[in-house]
């Protein structure tokens, strides 16, 4: 069995290879070449689709329950803020700075040492599985989607994500709409036509004061906020007939995606079209052996603004991992090493503690 101190060393050296090697969401299959090569190098047989890499521990039995064990190696692309080459791996004052450090390199290399560690483990009263999946940051179908049909039948998750290890029991859905204003093309020095730029602003201004009556003791309201506006206008003397506004909807548990869809339509004169419906809000139990656990730990836990891959789970999940979800995305992307060394730590005292409440029961 490995040690905590050789699991630490052999993730942080893993986390650095996964910063150095450019992982953007649907260019994974360097970094999933590299999961690969390390998991088989620490005695597990894994199995790659796309550019996702799977495992099921050594002494997997259909006789007990499966835990399935999720984080993500796709990164968004870096934003005009670094100073840093987002690249090159660096620590500094007790920070390892780098591309995807955070979100969810962190969270990812805590949870497959984790795994490791347990793999040889012959008296483990649950079955474990690992994926380390790809497309997560694009929302994409060539990620969790694809592999959980080839996955053994799961009974509950833990997904890495960065929550300074408090325990997200649920979080809001997501869904973004794609709205149209349409008018009618006129020459603006005659003031001819119907301009479809001032009904947009007309709906965007409702849809900013909109407010949903229903609030969750976890996650809050649910809430929207327009992202983008564009026309496809270049002439100054046009007025334009048509108008696209794109608008971010983060749903609590209390909605569904349709009843959102028809409180929109009926307030704005635009079209209004769901890009998706897949990223629906979530819950874990509180009396759930996984929440158990960590509240035996001491965990906290709280309802998550945002949304993961949890969200395409049909079975329990709890989001939970080291790094601080205020970093994802940033300028100088960083997580704390010692971060690293208590995630892996924290979640080995977690699949601890769910052994025992199955034991118990």
């Amino acid at each position: 069995m490995y040690s905590f101190d050789t699991l630490y060393d052999n993730a942080l050296l893993l986390l650095h290879q996964l910063i150095a090697t450019p992982s953007f969401s649907r260019e994974e299959g360097d970094t999933a070449t590299l999961l690969l090569d390390f998991l088989h190098n620490h005695h597990v047989s894994p199995k790659r689709l796309g550019n996702n890499v799977y495992a099921c521990n050594k002494h997997f039995s259909s006789g007990k329950p499966t835990l399935l064990l999720n984080s993500h190696h796709d990164t968004v692309k870096p934003n005009r803020g670094y100073t840093r080459d987002p690249f090159a791996p660096a620590i500094e004052d007790g920070k390892l700075f780098g591309l995807g450090s955070n979100d969810a390199g962190g969270c990812l290399v805590s949870l497959i040492a984790a795994f490791v560690y347990f793999n040889d483990r012959k008296d483990l009263p649950f079955n474990l599985l690992l994926a380390a999946s790809a497309e997560e940051e694009v929302s994409g179908v060539h990620g969790i989607e694809m592999i959980l049909p080839e996955l053994e039948p799961v009974d509950c998750a833990i997904v890495g994500e960065p929550t300074l290890f408090q325990m997200a029991v649920a979080e809001r859905g997501l869904m973004v709409l794609d709205c149209t204003a349409h008018g009618m093309a006129g020459h603006a020095a005659r003031n001819e036509g119907q301009n479809a730029l001032y009904t947009a602003m007309e709906d965007i201004e409702t849809i900013r004061n909109f407010r949903f009556d229903r609030v969750s003791s976890l996650l809050g309201e649910t809430c929207m906020n327009v992202t983008v506006i564009e026309n496809d206008n270049k002439q100054h003397n046009v007025v334009p007939p048509v108008c696209r506004f794109v608008t971010d909807v983060r749903v609590n548990e209390l909605y569904t995606f349709n009843e959102v869809i028809e409180m929109v339509q009926e307030k704005v004169k635009s079209k209004v079209i769901p890009r998706s419906t897949r990223l629906r809000s979530t819950s874990i139990a509180l009396d759930h052996p996984l929440v158990k656990a960590g509240l035996e730990s001491g965990y906290s836990y709280y309802g998550s603004p945002t949304t993961s891959d949890k969200a395409l789970m049909p079975f329990p999940a709890l989001k939970i991992g080291p790094g601080d979800s205020a970093r994802s995305h940033m300028a100088d992307e960083y997580i704390f090493v010692s971060e690293i060394r208590q995630g892996i730590e924290k979640y080995c005292n977690l699949l601890e503690g769910y052994g025992r409440y199955l034991l118990k029961n």
